[in-house]
């Protein structure tokens, strides 16, 4: 087995000490957000009625509330949420808001084929909506359409690039870069070529996405309640009982958006596993350091590997630099705990000064983790429940930041009874395979996460179980 880019050149271990040496564990995105973006709203502490209420305040909440408000502005919207609004993956990802619904489109050509147009021309609409959100709700969550850099970091994966962009539709705005040209865009001597893709993705700041989608919803009369975890789901004639620790919500319809968290329905609970990512983020680059670099696209990046690195610059120039690790814990659980792998963190600042050699001496200000919904298509399902009253959507496997806002859409859809080009997709109809119980589920996930790491240290070739668990539909992913 050979060994990876990130395996022969290593920075020296001083260099990491000196880049992790008082790295405070906290979400730089949360810090971020001023004063006026983070209101204590009010716990539920009442019975309430409502014509919708909506369960989760992360981006599939807060979408759905905005445009089911947009649809009948004289309705009663009511949501609630756990903790504070945006407070777990959508306050926490790395702003990579991308086009793709299917988890991109080898993905997606490979499950549903059929309806690959029709769901490349929603996704590039959808994210055209979010990037002119802004102006049309006068929100402000740093939304810059860059494109993202998929640069070759091994020698196999030049041809993977090149295949990829000779079978891409003519209009898509994928650009091939030569080994020259890719390190003139950016400056990293790991690179070998790459592909731009120019229109399919854009850069924002995660926090203040769902901080603005949650002001703008509220004044036009959505109820949000926060510190208000959901114990129970009832079903109460034509009505439908959400009920809380303190309060309840009785509703003529609900939308479940908990996505990582245990789902209220019980047939949804074996759909998806949370997977733990980790991120490191920069103090701010100096011009000398931005010079060294170039970047001047400012294009997200995520390399090809299966065990994927994802970086991008935030407004102030800090660089984000995470993934690498996808780490699942035995018994579907989140917890706080799971957050804290130095480990990890030293893995990613290797790496990072791998990647960029000539910024060494920057020192990282944050480090923080959180968990992924993944199912096992790799994108999001969808369905109803309770006599066509509840609605649902999970499953994003990172890449919600984009998609959450067309499985909205979807799920406002399907509460209507509306027969439609989003509704009849196969993606829609069709529930994709769950997650074996355990220990079947952390057995089959560790084989594959082994088995994703021999793959990358073999130009890529896929073993029996990959391929195995590619012709069946299951699959593992961060």
């Amino acid at each position: 087995m050979g060994t990876t880019v990130f395996e022969r050149h290593r920075p020296s271990a001083s260099v990491v000490d000196h880049a992790l040496e008082g790295t405070a564990h906290s979400v730089f995105w949360r810090d971020d957000l001023p004063d006026d973006l983070k209101p204590d709203r009010p716990a539920l502490t009442a019975a309430i009625t409502a014509d919708l209420v909506i369960v989760g305040g992360g981006y599939t909440g807060l979408w759905t509330a905005l445009l089911a408000v947009e649809r009948d502005p004289g309705a009663r919207i009511v949501l609630v949420e756990a903790q504070r609004v945006g407070w777990a993956a959508s306050g926490r990802n790395g702003g990579f808001c991308e086009f793709s619904l299917t988890h991109g489109r080898e993905n997606g050509l490979s499950r549903w084929p059929d309806d690959m147009p029709t769901l490349d021309r929603l996704g590039m609409a959808n994210l055209d909506a979010i990037e002119a959100s802004e102006a049309a709700y006068g929100m402000d969550f740093h939304f810059e359409r860059t494109g993202e850099l998929s640069p070759a970091i091994e020698p196999h994966q030049i041809d993977w690039l090149k295949e990829w962009h000779a079978e891409a539709p003519a209009d898509e705005g994928l650009v091939y870069l030569d080994e020259a040209a890719v390190r003139a865009e950016v400056n990293s001597p790991t690179y070998l070529a790459g592909v731009w893709d120019t229109r399919g993705c854009g850069m924002l700041h995660p926090a203040r996405l769902a901080a603005e989608l949650a002001r703008v919803a509220e004044e036009r009369g959505v109820q949000i309640f926060e510190r208000s975890r959901v114990r129970e789901l009832r079903t109460d004639g034509d009505r439908v009982q959400v009920v809380t620790e303190q309060g309840r919500v009785s509703a003529a319809r609900a939308v479940l958006a908990t996505n990582v968290f245990p789902s209220l329905l019980g047939r949804n609970r074996l759909m998806t596993v949370p997977v733990y990512d980790y991120v490191l983020m920069t103090e701010p680059l100096s011009a000398a350091q931005l010079a060294e670099i170039g970047w001047k696209g400012r294009q997200g990046i995520g390399d090809m590997a299966n065990q994927f690195h994802y970086y991008r610059l935030s407004k102030d120039n800090r660089i984000l630099f995470g993934g690498y690790d996808a780490v699942y814990h035995y018994g579907r659980k989140v917890r706080e705990r799971y957050e804290n792998r130095p480990e990890t963190w030293r893995r990613l600042a290797n790496h990072f000064f791998t990647t960029f050699p000539q910024l060494e001496g920057l020192r990282f200000s944050h480090q923080w983790a959180g968990a992924i919904d993944t199912s096992t298509q790799f994108a999001a399902f969808f369905g109803t429940a309770r006599r066509g009253r509840v609605a649902y959507a999970a499953g994003f496997t990172g890449l919600g930041v984009g998609s959450t806002r067309f499985a909205g859409e979807v799920m406002l859809d399907l509460l209507d009874g509306v027969h439609n080009e989003r509704t009849s997709l196969e993606m829609v109809r069709k529930r994709p395979l769950p997650f074996p119980p355990e220990p079947a589920a952390a057995i089959g996930i560790n084989a594959t996460r082994w088995a994703l790491d021999r793959a990358d240290h073999n130009e890529g070739r896929r073993n029996l179980l990959l391929k195995t668990l590619d012709a069946v539909g299951l699959g593992f992913d961060s």
